[in-house]
């Protein structure tokens, strides 16, 4: 969880728990960021995920746009609680952060499951939405494919068990090196030390496995395929093409649901689940050109 320079870390309270989030500081970018428009960054869950993942991508916009980015409810150094979290308590204080953090329609920028919950949230209320820039976004039980059935979900369900695994697998320096360099990443020397570093503080804070093993479980998943049709705010898709998780042709069919909102699917080659923590700089082009189409 390593904070860019130029940026402070500060805190709003939801109705389930009090949230960090990250700004720029307007005295070192030599901005008055008054009335500049919101971009707010929200990261993808897994061991140790916290809006670190955005980190290398945030700080490139501030100087023209008004940079947020939160850790999300259990992860990172916003508040943990000792429970099984579920989509519902996610959806909850997205929208709660985004009525708080700008009182015009704001453009999200999310990763994965988290990007998921923001189209039910954009859905719900468009009126907090400007526009959407989404890397990746899939309830991870897409087109009825339900991942809570799988053997891992099914294996970490098991009481005290899903601790042991959490312990020493999830929330380890190696656990995480090892699922950063196969699962999450194309090429693994791609995956620096600090990222590492980045993932094992947020998987060791106190009662992080609640939210990690709700994860993991398959409590947050969702079939996306169900609510993208409804979807009406303007939309970009990055997606990596080496994902494990969810193939760019699950992409494919997700945009092909809604092309009137959906207006651009960009499929990265020899790219994982994290385009903007493998290809920052690709990402960043990607997103500028997004944020002048939509």
């Amino acid at each position: 969880m390593l904070q860019p320079p130029g940026f402070s870390q500060q805190s709003l309270t939801t109705s389930l728990g009090t949230l960090t989030y990250y700004s720029a500081d307007p005295t070192f970018w030599h901005q008055t960021l008054t009335d500049a428009p919101t971009l707010v960054f929200l990261h993808g869950f897994g061991g140790g995920s916290s809006a670190y993942e955005w980190s290398k991508v945030y700080p490139a916009f501030a100087v023209d746009y008004r940079v947020v980015a939160p850790d999300l409810l259990g992860w990172g150094r916003s508040e943990h609680l000792a429970r099984n979290y579920q989509v519902e308590d996610y959806l909850t204080t997205i929208k709660e952060f985004l009525e708080q953090i700008s009182t015009q329609p704001t453009t999200v920028i999310a990763s994965s499951l988290t990007a998921a919950m923001v189209v039910r949230v954009a859905i719900a209320y468009p009126r907090l939405f400007k526009s959407l820039i989404l890397t990746t976004p899939s309830g991870l039980s897409d087109f009825e494919k339900d991942y809570s059935r799988s053997f891992f979900a099914q294996l970490v369900s098991t009481p005290v068990l899903d601790r042991i695994l959490y312990s020493t697998g999830l929330a380890t320096s190696g656990g995480i090196r090892s699922f950063l360099e196969k699962r999450q990443f194309a090429r693994s020397n791609r995956v620096s030390q600090e990222m590492v570093d980045a993932y094992l503080t947020s998987a060791q804070q106190p009662k992080a496995e609640y939210s990690a093993l709700s994860f993991v479980r398959g409590d947050l998943c969702f079939d996306l395929a169900e609510y993208m049709p409804r979807l009406t705010t303007p939309t970009a898709i990055i997606w990596g093409k080496q994902s494990q998780f969810t193939s760019y042709e699950i992409g494919q069919r997700l945009a092909e649901l809604n092309p009137k909102a959906i207006k651009a699917l960009e499929i990265l080659e020899d790219v994982g689940l994290t385009p903007q923590l493998e290809l920052p700089a690709v990402t960043i082009g990607l997103i500028r050109k997004f944020l002048t189409m939509l």
